[in-house]
């Protein structure tokens, strides 16, 4: 029996010099295969950041999950990270208190900014909302300043749809 999953992930399409927009929209199918038959919420946490990492070469991608009064680290790609966040603490705090996704220009203006590494100018962090709670967040840092924007923030939510499904 062939392993759809595991021959997809050894054939990650990336290509890098189209827009972004296209690139998302190549990566995106290809996410969805990936995660096509596979339950296990952190396995699929894991290859979604695996993807977009390889696709974008951010900075660091990962998820943080709801756990108790608190985010609590997840699968991520990228340098280690904070492991646990408060509620309302920093940008991946503000967007579970706020229900919102948050994009940030300059980490270094945000209230409260939690640095997790000194190295990450900017951010955007979309909340996983899951009958009408929020179970965790996916955050995205880039070592260049004013790197996120509405485009980013369509795409990750398609891609946070495919996972939460």
């Amino acid at each position: 029996m062939i392993n759809f999953a595991c021959i997809m992930a050894e054939d990650l399409t990336i290509d890098r010099n189209k827009t972004k927009a296209e690139q998302y929209e190549s990566l995106i199918p290809q996410i969805m295969a990936l995660l096509d038959g596979e339950e296990d919420f952190v396995a699929n946490m894991a290859n979604v950041s695996a993807a977009l990492k390889e696709q974008f070469n951010w900075f660091w991608v990962g998820f943080y999950l709801v756990k108790n009064d608190e985010l609590v680290l997840g699968p991520f790609q990228g340098p280690v990270a904070c492991t646990r966040i408060k509620k309302g603490k920093g940008v991946c705090g503000a967007s579970w208190a706020q229900s919102k996704t948050l994009i940030v220009p300059n980490v270094d203006e945000f209230p409260g900014h939690i640095a997790c590494a000194t190295a990450s100018k900017s951010e955007i962090v979309l909340p996983l909302i899951k009958d009408g709670e929020v179970i965790g967040v996916l955050d995205v840092d880039s070592e260049y300043l004013n790197h996120y924007d509405n485009i980013d923030s369509v795409y990750l939510q398609q891609v946070i749809s495919i996972l939460l499904k």
